[in-house]
């Protein structure tokens, strides 16, 4: 596979940051053929050799959880996704306005939204999660934050690879 049809099919793993695919494929960290396993560890060394300022460019990357872009339709085609399977588009009016105010309230803290894996969790565990982790420390939660961006892209690395 060339350089750029690796970085067109597995540059939006990690949400807005085709670097990292570009990275990985330059130095040489993705064999063929093309394993989840391989893909994945490739990627996520690239994401963890990464300055901080970088991984908080890819955390900040990420949409609030049923926010402004989900309502406004400007998710990318696999958030949307994530969002839906957890129910996050059919909230009811005081769950909209309990994930805005935790926004809110998170991003202020952290500089950066709140991140989760939503696959297989419902927005009451999405909402448990976020009420615990809004509490954590800096350090905790970037750490946390990091863990589950390279969950996710575990996740979409799957849907890629089973469908090429």
């Amino acid at each position: 596979m060339d350089r750029h049809l690796f970085v067109s099919q597995f540059g939006g793993v990690f949400e807005h940051s085709p670097f990292i695919a570009e990275r990985a494929f330059d130095q040489g960290l993705i064999e063929e053929p093309l394993t989840l396993a391989g893909v994945h560890g490739g990627l996520c060394l690239v994401f963890r050799q990464a300055s901080p300022t970088e991984r908080l460019g890819v955390l900040r990357a990420h949409p609030d959880l049923a926010g402004k872009l989900a309502i406004a339709g400007e998710l990318t085609q696999d958030s949307k996704n994530e969002q839906a399977s957890a129910g996050l588009d059919r909230l009811s009016e005081a769950e909209h306005a309990r994930f805005t105010a935790l926004n809110s309230t998170y991003t202020e803290k952290f500089g950066f939204p709140f991140i989760i894996a939503v696959k297989g969790l419902t927005k009451h565990d999405i909402l448990a999660a976020f009420e615990t982790r809004v509490n954590n420390g800096s350090d905790a939660e970037f750490t946390t934050a990091c863990n589950q961006v390279e969950k996710i892209a575990r996740l979409r690395l799957q849907t890629i690879l089973q469908n090429p």
